[in-house]
């Protein structure tokens, strides 16, 4: 038997220069407050300790 090969129904083409993007404050006030404050806590990083390492664990 042989086999089935799908027939190509979505072929890219090259994105057109659209002009200049809008400003990040513009394009953040877009992004409703709750989902901006649930990006904040989900990507956001938090330093929670401070360790102090020995130097001769530094190096190779």
């Amino acid at each position: 038997m042989g086999s089935v090969t799908p027939e190509l129904t979505h072929v890219e083409t090259p994105p057109e220069d659209q002009g200049d993007l809008p400003p990040m404050d513009d394009l953040i006030k877009r992004i409703p407050a709750p989902a901006r404050e649930v990006l904040e806590e989900l990507f956001r990083p938090r330093f929670v300790t401070v360790k102090r390492i020995p130097v001769h664990a530094l190096k190779p």
